[in-house]
């Protein structure tokens, strides 16, 4: 006996999605005037703070679209990545691994170059340079190219082997060529309605019919990127979807999980995504935040003195340093001896820069002394 249809891609109308466009109006016109607003602001700033939130920004998009997956990658190897091919500062930071290059070369190919077209090409070559090994984890896989029919079927499962549950099973391998081809175009058409939709229901689909055999989920918020970058004009991110993404993950999980298995009525999932968004722009004031306080930090402190290793560490705590400060972590950052990060320290604790953190551990640990706000 024929099973009775589970997934949307079985439907006799896929691909035609549609919904009740007075249903998601009012989401669409709040997040559209929080993207304005948020550009506003950021066209009021000048080239530096610009380059610095694009810099975190697109840090926080690498290091969470991974972490949805499970991957955990290095943060200070991800934004020495990204502010080299951005020509920024990277002084310090280590160099990265072949996979975090990568990622880091999507994202960054999906944003700068949004008006290009997407093809099978393109696809391609992020699907390469995600897996440069040609492995997922231990796994030998197909890269550069649709999932193979020998890999069918093509199920996202979870649980323990032998009471695993299947959450979805994408259309055969075979189908693959016209399922691209279709969503390809569809892509790179003339636009029937805003973009920011687009960007929400590229996603749905691409994940839908998940052409890869590993990737898939990363590659299709790439593809959402894109079209948000498409959205405002503009090659720069100010936020990450992805960062929100992580945060929700089981909502996020579980509403694409549903609208895979519903109708072609996707109501619910432009309700899901288009909220998602909003939230993700308003943690944009997070890294503004941040952004603004390493830009204060520097302005007070333009007349101190301080030589390369020390620049290096402020700058390591100014974006985000990881665990507690030691005179230890100092020497192996530095590449210096434990005497001269001794010194180093001992320097900027008389200068005002940093403090000495109540006892406490087997280490002695230090933190920034943060500078007063302007005008106080």
């Amino acid at each position: 006996m024929r099973r009775m249809t589970s997934y949307i891609h079985e439907l006799p109308d896929w691909p035609k999605f549609h919904w009740n466009p007075a249903n998601v109006a009012g989401q669409l016109a709040a997040v559209r005037y929080r993207q304005g607003r948020l550009l506003g602001r950021m066209e009021a700033l000048g080239f530096n703070l610009r380059a610095e939130a694009n810099l975190r920004s697109l840090t926080e998009e690498v290091l969470k679209s991974s972490e949805i997956e499970g991957e955990n990658l290095d943060r200070e190897q991800v934004r020495s990545s990204i502010a080299r091919r951005l020509g920024m500062e990277a002084g310090g930071l280590p160099t990265a691994d072949r996979n975090v290059e990568g990622i880091v070369e999507i994202i960054l190919d999906a944003t700068e170059n949004y008006a290009d077209p997407l093809s099978r090409d393109r696809l391609f070559a992020w699907h390469a340079a995600l897996f440069p090994t040609g492995r997922s984890g231990m796994r030998k896989i197909m890269v550069g190219g649709w999932r193979p029919e020998s890999a069918d079927p093509m199920q996202v499962v979870s649980g323990p082997p032998h009471r695993e549950r299947v959450h979805f099973e994408a259309p055969e391998a075979k189908r693959l060529d016209d399922e691209m081809k279709t969503f390809i175009a569809w892509f790179n058409g003339k636009e029937e309605f805003d973009l920011v939709l687009k960007a929400s229901i590229a996603h749905l689909w691409f994940v839908t019919i998940h052409p890869f055999a590993d990737g898939n989920g990363r590659i299709a918020r790439t593809i959402a990127d894109m079209a948000l970058a498409r959205s405002e004009g503009i090659p720069q991110r100010f936020y990450s979807m992805s960062a929100q993404i992580r945060q929700e993950r089981k909502a996020y999980y579980d509403v694409l999980e549903t609208a895979q298995r519903g109708g072609l009525a996707i109501d619910a999932w432009l309700d899901w995504f288009l909220g998602c968004l909003d939230r993700a722009l308003r943690g944009a004031e997070t890294i503004l935040a941040a952004v603004f306080a390493k830009a204060r930090f520097w302005e007070v402190h333009a007349g101190t003195s301080l030589n390369d290793r020390q620049r290096v560490m402020i700058n390591h705590l100014l974006d985000g340093f990881r665990g507690k400060l030691t005179s230890s972590k100092w020497a192996t950052i530095t590449k210096s001896s434990q005497d001269t990060a001794s010194r180093d320290i001992d320097d900027l604790i008389k200068k005002g820069v940093l403090s000495k953190d109540p006892a406490g551990g087997r280490s002695t640990s230090y933190s920034l002394i943060e500078p007063p706000p302007s005008g106080a």
